[in-house]
Formats: C-alpha cells, sequence, structure tokens
C-alpha cells in the first residue's frame, strides 16, 4: 500500500516550518503561496491529528506536528541519500569490497587508510576478512578478496611493497624465560610451551617461523594468542605492531634470543583481479598505499 503523504508535500511541510510563513517557504520552492498552502492543507487533511495550526498570521507547530517535522526530515533525507547512491551506481564503481588481511599487518595506518576512504567514498560497503599463512594465500589464490594485504606473493600475481613489520620473541616477565639475565638460547625455548598462531587455511596449511618447542598450543587468533602469552601460559614470536602497549605496559618483555629466523617481515599489497580491478578498489589501493607509505617512509612503486 503506497503512502497518502507524497515527498513532495512533506518537503512542502519542511520548508514552510523552517521559513516560518507560506510566503517564505513559496520564495524558497520558487512555487506560488497558493501553492505552498494548497500542498500543506492537503497533507493536514490527510493527517489523523494536525500538525500545524494558525496563530495570527503565522502558522505554529502542533506538539504532533514537531514529532511528524523530525520524521518528515529524516524521510526526506533518506530519498535523497537513494538519489545519491543511484548517481554512484551509473559512474561504474563497486558497491562492496572485500579486503583480506594477514595476522602482521600493522593495523594503525591501515585504520587510517581505511578512514580517509571512508570520507572520501562513504558508499562501498568493506569487509574485512584476517586470515594467517596460507588462509592468506587463499584469499589471493580463490579471491576471496580485491585487495589482500600479506607477507607472500602467490605465484601468479604481482605483489607491491607495502611495509615492513619485525616479529619478536616475547613471553610475560612472571615467566621463566622473561627472568632469564642472559641470552636465550635455542635449547631454552624448547624447554617450553610455545604460543602459536594456527594457519587459517583450509587447502594447504603450513608452518612458519620457529617451531622448535616440544609443547606448542596453538589459537586461530592473534589477539588470543597475545592474552595467552600476557599470561604466562608460554612464550611467543608475535608482530612488535600488534603487541606496542602490553610491552610499553610490562605486560609482555621482549627475549633477547641467538634464534633468527624471519625477523622482518615484508608486507605486500595484491589486487586479486590485477589490471581489472574497479575504480573502488584502485582508489582504496592508493589510499593504502599512501598511508603506509607515510607511516613507514617505505618507498612503494608498482
Amino acid at each position: 500500500m503506497f503512502p497518502k503523504i507524497t515527498l513532495e508535500q512533506w518537503a512542502t511541510f519542511k520548508a514552510v516550518v523552517e521559513e516560518g510563513s507560506f510566503a517564505k517557504a513559496a520564495e524558497r520552492l520558487n512555487k506560488s503561496q497558493s501553492s505552498v498552502s494548497y500542498i500543506v492543507s492537503c497533507m493536514q487533511q490527510q493527517l489523523p491529528v494536525p500538525a500545524l495550526v494558525q496563530q495570527g498570521r503565522k502558522s505554529e507547530l502542533t506538539e504532533a506536528g514537531k514529532l511528524l517535522y523530525r520524521h518528515a526530515s529524516n524521510l526526506l533525507s533518506q530519498a535523497k541519500e537513494i538519489e545519491n547512491i543511484a548517481k554512484y551506481l551509473a559512474t561504474g564503481w563497486e558497491t562492496e569490497i572485500t579486503l583480506a588481511l594477514d595476522a602482521v599487518v600493522p593495523q594503525d595506518p591501515l585504520f587510517c587508510a581505511l578512514q580517509r576512504f571512508s570520507s572520501a567514498h562513504p558508499e562501498p560497503r568493506i569487509n574485512i576478512v584476517e586470515s594467517v599463512l596460507s588462509g592468506t594465500d587463499e584469499a589471493v589464490l580463490f579471491r576471496k578478496a580485491d585487495i589482500v594485504l600479506s607477507p607472500t606473493v602467490v605465484t601468479g600475481f604481482i605483489g607491491i611493497p607495502l611495509s615492513k613489520t619485525d616479529l619478536v620473541y616475547v613471553a610475560s616477565p612472571s615467566h621463566p624465560l622473561g627472568q632469564l639475565d642472559r641470552k636465550i638460547t635455542a635449547l631454552d625455548l624448547q624447554r617450553h610451551r610455545q604460543i602459536v598462531v594456527k594457519d587459517s587455511g583450509l587447502k594447504r596449511q603450513r608452518d612458519a617461523g620457529w617451531l622448535g618447542a616440544e609443547q606448542r598450543w596453538s589459537f586461530s587468533h592473534l589477539n588470543s594468542s597475545i592474552e595467552a602469552a600476557k599470561a604466562g601460559l608460554g612464550f611467543a614470536k608475535l608482530p612488535r605492531d600488534r603487541i606496542r602497549q602490553p610491552l610499553h605496559k610490562q605486560e609482555l618483555v621482549q627475549l633477547d634470543t641467538d634464534v633468527n629466523m624471519d625477523t622482518h617481515i615484508p608486507i605486500y599489497l595484491i589486487k586479486t583481479a590485477q589490471s581489472e580491478a574497479g575504480p573502488a578498489v584502485e582508489a582504496l589501493t592508493q589510499f593504502l598505499l599512501e598511508s603506509f607509505k607515510q607511516e613507514f617512509h617505505f618507498t612503494t612503486t608498482e
């Protein structure tokens, strides 16, 4: 069933309220005063309660009218938004972008880029997919995402250097490794439980980093592994960017080890559609490149 009151009637009512008179509303709407008066009168007849009452030469809002005015303003804003979306769709821009992130990706420049993109282009929805190891590779291979931020580049795809991140060995200050006042050897690490983040891939899971500890507890999310290390459940090798606060608060301490594998990890930006990427993907790509370049002063070239 269609509404009895049209958008034109609500817009005219809104103009009368905001201008304070039919004459001024007529000027604003480029209509005659009699036309504005007729439109509002017809609207009033359709309402079960009056929205305006005449007080001398002025029309005053009733209590019901105040509520109707607020809802009418929202309705007209939504109608305008629908028109803007239609104009946006006519440009050929994507309505949705999926961004896949490996767990080691630094978050500050990422969120800065997303904020800037959203301010410039609020229409597209963005889906964030968090992955680990081969799960990130699968996002590229099976095109589960439009843009992938990954420490590896799958054969056949082009990776744009984005930044680098450091992985460091850490443990709780109360953990035995956190209390050693000497360089920690691989043998020391082998004697204690290692906290690792489980590969999120489904097809070809793989391991990465030093995994020499006899005991290992695997977590499916990086945040859980950080909390486990803070609780003293084991030591872990974690991205420095993601544990700055725990290190600053001394909830975690960096271990001085002689084990040095995959300490500096590159981060690449991969467009899975490559040369066929749409304008929204291209725009987000540029915001990401600029944000990471500013954060790390890292030269990015295609």
